[in-house]
């Protein structure tokens, strides 16, 4: 049997009578509808696959118009669906005139069974297909834009940066899972798209999993799917993560969040290569590059019986270990720039940044990364009025605002810069500052005396 409805509407009752005892047994819902005024209302409270349309209501009437006003009804609804014709008068014509308008086939009455059973079958396919190619479609156009920003956010200027994307173009043609480290905000997701385009499985698909995001008694049903029936809201078979991105790369966020059942079951289904839906009993081959990420410290996780050691080396072939954007200060401009333009274009403004911002923005400390500049940029396109961006503009923690010394490498200067931040951030409360910087009171304020420093 097929997991799909099927709504046949005939003014006559021994055909719907009928079309109801032949479809039953091969389709999982069958609504019989003599009224065609009930169309609108039936489309537009559930979901058919396959509509089958009598083409004369009105008594007498052989010429199909009734039929073709109301497939046309039908398409304004929903131009996707999937509709047969049915009609007592086996006019070649009609049946163009009917393909022409949308129709996806036609069924002269009376009927042979296997006849009908096949027709209705094949739009039922066909529709499963045009559905599946339109996924697909936006699937691949929202990869191919997603890959695009994926290199604007990722290239950069910063030594750091460079060491990072040498990494990424040695592993990217291999088939080696890789385990991506770095503070939230980062930019590892970036990554993970960068590998996967520049990979033999560019062509398949990249789908990422939110680890985080699922509770334990989901896990196995969202990774490695489920048979109909298996738990109370399992309607119908579903392919997990695993299947999805056969042949293509599966990006494993958060993977520090797993507990310890969830490990042992996603290091049986990396060990093997099969996956066995909750509820089967047959297990699928799968051929997926893994890409993991993670904030978390994994290495403290295992000291502490938190993390798998052995789940880890099946991760991590490879280790890429990405800087906070405090260490790559020379990308904020490229950054920045990038997130303006596209900003620009996707409100309709023409902002640009005022002298002297793009300064202050490399002064800052970034605790939430590319992350929180983008989101802060974002923000300040919106609320401006004017075309040139100020610091006003930017809803940020002036706390965390360094001090123009701050790219100077003598060491005086950095101390003075390091005591003014401190005290600046507790607010010339000296002894905060002071266990901050881990001195003693006596030793901050000699400090401060020997720089000028006054508050």
């Amino acid at each position: 049997m097929n997991d799909a409805h099927i709504l046949v509407i005939d003014d006559d009752v021994d055909v719907l009578h009928t079309a109801r005892i032949v479809l039953k047994p091969q389709f999982s819902k069958v609504v019989v509808e003599s009224n065609p005024q009930q169309i609108n209302f039936l489309l537009s409270n559930q979901q058919f696959d396959v509509v089958l349309l009598d083409m004369n209501f009105t008594t007498g009437a052989t010429n199909g118009q009734d039929g073709l006003t109301w497939l046309q009804k039908i398409r304004e609804i929903k131009p996707d669906q999937q509709v047969v014709m049915m009609t007592a008068y086996g006019d070649i014509k009609l049946a163009v005139e009917a393909m022409k308008r949308g129709a996806a086939d036609f069924i002269v009455k009376p009927w042979e069974n296997e006849k009908f059973l096949a027709t209705i079958q094949l739009a039922y396919e066909h529709g499963k297909s045009k559905e599946e190619i339109k996924t697909l479609k936006a699937q691949q156009s929202s990869i191919h834009q997603m890959l695009i920003a994926s290199d604007d956010i990722v290239e950069g200027e910063s030594e750091a940066m460079k060491q990072v994307l040498k990494q990424v173009q040695k592993v990217a043609g291999t088939d080696a899972n890789v385990l991506i480290l770095g503070e939230n905000g980062t930019g590892k997701e970036e990554i993970a798209k960068l590998l996967h385009k520049n990979s033999l499985r560019n062509k398949g698909p990249f789908i990422k999993v939110d680890l985080g995001a699922i509770t334990e008694t989901l896990f196995e049903s969202e990774l490695f799917g489920h048979v109909k029936g298996a738990f109370t809201d399992a309607k119908e078979d579903r392919h997990g993560r695993f299947i999805l991105s056969d042949g293509g790369t599966l990006f494993l966020d958060e993977i520090g969040n797993l507990s310890l059942a969830m490990q042992a079951k996603l290091l049986s289904v990396l060990q093997n290569k099969e996956v066995t839906p909750v509820g089967g009993s047959k297990p699928t081959k799968v051929n997926n590059r893994v890409i993991a990420a993670t904030n978390s410290d994994i290495q403290k996780g295992i000291a502490e019986k938190a993390f798998r050691e052995d789940l880890l080396y099946r991760l991590n072939t490879v280790t890429i270990v990405l800087p906070p954007l405090r260490e790559r200060v020379e990308d904020i401009p490229a950054l920045a720039n990038h997130f303006l333009k596209s900003f620009n274009n996707k409100y309709g403004k023409y902002a640009s940044f005022g002298a002297g911002v793009i300064d202050e923005l490399k002064g800052y400390s970034w605790p939430g990364n590319i992350r929180e500049l983008m989101h802060a940029i974002e923000r300040a396109v919106i609320m401006s009025d004017a075309d040139s961006l100020t610091m006003n503009d930017f809803l940020i923690n002036q706390n965390n605002l360094a001090n123009p010394l701050v790219d100077t490498v003598n060491l005086d200067d950095i101390e003075k810069n390091t005591i003014e931040r401190a005290i600046k951030k507790y607010e010339g409360n000296i002894s905060k500052a002071a266990k901050e910087l881990g001195l003693g009171r006596t030793t901050i304020y000699r400090k401060m005396d020997k720089y000028g420093i006054k508050y």
